[in-house]
């Protein structure tokens, strides 16, 4: 099932696939922000998932932590977001193509500020009260015009 979704993942260009109760689903916005909406509209979908994705940070991972997901294929993770997996008892359901000190930010000139954000914190629940409360400002300035 995993060679699937990661094949899916692949060949329809998307950034997140996630399986659950039979259902398939392909996301396609960049960053956390399909995984935060799931987490908080859906956490039973998430519960128990598997999931493809294309990178993924230390952001993410505690996401992905929080949601009680089954399995994870990602061309790249983190170390930061391995290291988070790996304290949480979950480096046994993780499958990944390439390991990066940090996740870049979109220009690649940097940190991704999520992976900044959540590099020094330790506590999930922390972690996920940060990218809520992130995204929700991005998405404020982005709906402003700003």
């Amino acid at each position: 099932m995993m060679l699937e979704l990661v094949k899916h993942l692949h060949e329809g260009h998307h950034t997140l696939v996630v399986s659950n109760h039979g259902e398939m689903r392909a996301f396609n916005r960049r960053g956390v922000t399909d995984l935060l909406e799931l987490l908080c509209r859906e956490p039973q979908f998430l519960a128990g998932a598997l999931i493809a994705d294309k990178v993924v940070g230390k952001a993410a991972a505690s996401l992905m932590i929080k949601g009680r997901i089954a399995q994870l294929h990602t061309d790249i993770i983190s170390r930061p977001a391995l290291e988070l997996f790996k304290s949480e008892g979950f480096e046994q359901i993780i499958a990944y193509e390439t390991i990066v000190p940090h996740v870049e930010n979109r220009t690649h000139d940097g940190w991704c500020p999520l992976e900044r954000l959540c590099f020094d914190k330790t506590s999930i629940d922390e972690m996920v009260c940060a990218i809520r409360n992130f995204v929700e400002k991005t998405s404020a300035h982005l709906s402003a015009g700003t």
